[in-house]
């Protein structure tokens, strides 16, 4: 990280200063409404009527809150790199100011990356912040739930930026929304345990982010997870963010030096 790439990081937050207040209620007010009415509403239902196995030995909140986190970060992730990306690398978009100027493709993609990681993990410290108004989820857990979140950001904010970078129209970004994040967010443990998928889809699911997002941001939370469970979650969200962060570098060359 250099002068340069903070200069870019710095165009972003003069931005943001502009419209944070929006963000809010996108990125943490409906994320903790859902939390809300799913966990502490129809979670009381769930509690009255499942055996103590069925979402191992904790209460549907407890099980609930983690897998919630991780899917609002991968939404955030989602918004933060494909929209902004796509008008930036466009005609008359930031990133042609930028590299018309001192500014380097590296510098662009570095800042920019700076400022999405600076989205996800302060919408990810807020909403951890905001779990603490439930008396049941205050434990020493919460304490590693934003940087696992973090993680499980990035691994969607880095590949999905070198796509995005790379668009002519925004159709592509509403399928991949539309067919993709979407069942990812339905199917992959957020609402239940994935053991009650059908088997044949399990391989599809365990290969997703956003399951191992979830499951490291819910084991850790509830202190279940071994180390070798932990250690294969991180390592799986870590490389993917760094291929993203590869092939984000020659796609950024690509298409803004073309």
């Amino acid at each position: 990280m250099n002068l340069l790439a903070l200069r870019e990081f710095s165009y972003w937050m003069v931005h943001y200063r502009r419209n944070w207040r929006g963000t809010i209620v996108v990125n943490v007010l409906n994320p903790l409404l859902f939390l809300l009415a799913m966990g502490a509403g129809l979670g009381r239902l769930v509690d009255r009527h499942t055996g103590p196995d069925t979402l191992h030995g904790v209460t549907f909140l407890a099980f609930f809150a983690p897998g919630l986190l991780a899917a609002a970060t991968m939404q955030n992730a989602v918004t933060v790199s494909t929209g902004s990306v796509f008008l930036a690398a466009g005609p008359g978009g930031s990133y042609r100011s930028g590299t018309a100027g001192p500014l380097g493709t590296d510098d662009v993609l570095a800042g920019h990356m700076l400022f999405m990681a600076f989205r996800i993990a302060t919408s990810a410290l807020c909403f951890v912040a905001a779990l603490l108004c439930f008396p049941d989820l205050r434990t020493i857990g919460l304490l590693w739930l934003a940087p696992a979140a973090l993680l499980t950001g990035l691994a969607f904010a880095a590949p999905l930026a070198a796509w995005s970078v790379t668009l002519e129209n925004r159709q592509p970004m509403n399928n991949v929304f539309r067919f993709v994040i979407m069942p990812m967010y339905m199917f992959s443990g957020v609402f239940f345990p994935v053991d009650q998928i059908p088997v044949v889809l399990r391989a599809v699911v365990y290969a997703t982010p956003l399951w191992h997002g979830t499951e490291l941001c819910r084991g850790l939370y509830l202190g279940n997870a071994s180390q070798a469970a932990v250690l294969g979650h991180t390592a799986y969200l870590a490389a993917l963010t760094v291929l993203g962060l590869a092939l984000a570098r020659r796609t950024y060359r690509r298409r803004l030096f073309a």
